[in-house]
C-alpha cells in the first residue's frame, strides 16, 4: 500500500504540536535539574528524543511541500492544521533553545524559526481571507499562530537578542489581548467546542504561561507576575474540566494538552529561580509527574497514528 502512496505525501501538520510539546517537556527536565536533584541526562534523553521527533517529520513534511507546493495552502482549512503550522516554527525556536549548550549554528537556527512564525502568521491570515465569512471563528488553535512569536525570547534572550525579543513580545500580545476577548465574550454567551474539540481549551494556558516566562526573562517584573497568576489559576481551572475535555476518547486534538503542560513546568522553574518558594517547586514536581506521562504517551500515540493513516485521515491532512 504505501509503495504506492507513502506515508510523506499525507504528513499532517497536527504533528507540529506534539512536537513543540516533546521539545518543551526536554527544556523543562533539563532546566529543573539545575534547582532540584533530578538528573540532567533525563532532561538531556527527551530534548534528544524531542529534536529527533521533530526534525523526522519536519523533514517529512519538506518533502512533501517540495512535491506540491500547492499543498501548504489545502492543508489550511482547518483551525488544527493552521495551528500545526505555526507550531512547526515554533518547535523551531525552541530547537535553538536545545543546542544552546552546544552552539551549533544557534542563531541561524533561532532566525529561521522567526522567519517560519511569520510566514505560517501570513499563510494562515490568507486562509481566512478567502473563507467564506460564516465560517471565521476565534479559537484556541489561534493562540499558536498569531501569539506564536512569544516563544522566541526562550532562546532570543541568552543569545543576546533583546530587542529583537521585545519585538516579538509585544508583537504576540495585542492578538491575544483580540483573541482572549473574543472568546471570552462566545464563552459568555454559551458557545462551547464541539465535544472533539474540547482538549482545545487547554491550549489557553500556554501563552500565558510563555508570557510570563518572556516577560520574566526581560525583567518586566509586575508583567511577569500579571502572568504568572494568570498561568496559575488557568492550570487549576483546567484541572476540573478534564473529564469533559477528555469525554470523546483520543483524536489528534490531543496534542492540545502536551505544549501547555510543559509552558507550564517551564514557567515553574523560572519563578524558582525568581524567589517563588515552595509553591513553585511543588509546580515543578506536579508538572513533572503529570507531563512526562501523558506527553510521552501522546507522542507514542501520534506517531503511531501517523503510521497507520489515522492521523493524516482525522486531521484532515492534505495530499501530495
Amino acid at each position: 500500500m504505501y509503495s504506492h502512496r507513502p506515508l510523506w505525501r499525507r504528513t499532517p501538520p497536527a504533528i507540529f504540536p506534539v512536537c513543540l510539546g516533546v521539545l518543551s517537556l526536554g527544556l523543562g527536565w533539563r532546566s529543573a535539574a539545575d534547582v532540584l536533584p533530578v538528573a540532567h541526562e533525563i532532561g538531556d534523553l527527551f530534548l534528544g528524543a524531542g529534536m529527533a521527533y521533530f526534525l523526522y517529520f519536519l523533514l517529512f513534511y519538506l518533502r512533501k511541500l517540495v512535491a506540491r507546493p500547492a499543498v501548504l495552502l489545502e492543508d489550511m482549512t482547518t483551525p488544527p492544521a493552521r495551528a500545526g503550522i505555526a507550531a512547526m516554527a515554533m518547535a523551531m525556536m525552541l530547537l535553538a533553545a536545545a543546542l544552546l549548550p552546544f552552539g551549533v549554528s544557534v542563531p541561524q537556527v533561532w532566525w529561521t524559526g522567526v522567519v517560519m512564525q511569520i510566514a505560517a502568521s501570513a499563510i494562515v491570515l490568507h486562509a481566512l481571507w478567502v473563507e467564506p465569512p460564516e465560517e471565521r471563528h476565534f479559537t484556541t488553535f489561534q493562540y499558536l499562530t498569531f501569539v506564536g512569536p512569544v516563544v522566541g525570547p526562550v532562546a532570543g534572550i541568552p543569545l543576546g537578542y533583546i530587542w529583537q525579543s521585545w519585538a516579538l513580545t509585544f508583537a504576540a500580545l495585542m492578538p491575544y489581548l483580540v483573541i482572549t476577548v473574543a472568546l471570552g465574550w462566545k464563552l459568555a454567551r454559551g458557545i462551547l467546542p464541539e465535544q472533539r474539540l474540547r482538549p482545545s481549551v487547554t491550549i489557553f494556558l500556554a501563552p500565558n504561561c510563555l508570557f510570563a516566562i518572556s516577560f520574566g526573562m526581560l525583567e518586566l517584573d509586575w508583567a511577569y507576575q500579571l502572568f504568572y497568576w494568570i498561568a496559575n489559576a488557568t492550570a487549576f481551572g483546567l484541572i476540573f474540566l478534564i473529564p469533559w475535555m477528555i469525554k470523546g476518547g483520543w483524536t489528534p486534538i490531543w496534542a492540545a494538552f502536551t505544549f501547555p503542560i510543559a509552558a507550564f513546568l517551564n514557567l515553574q522553574v523560572l519563578a524558582l529561580h525568581k524567589g517563588a518558594g515552595l509553591p513553585a517547586e511543588i509546580g515543578i514536581w506536579v508538572a513533572l509527574s503529570i507531563g512526562t506521562p501523558v506527553i510521552t504517551v501522546i507522542a507514542w500515540r501520534a506517531n503511531m497514528a501517523w503510521v497507520t493513516g489515522e492521523l493524516a485521515e482525522k486531521s484532515g491532512a492534505a495530499k501530495a
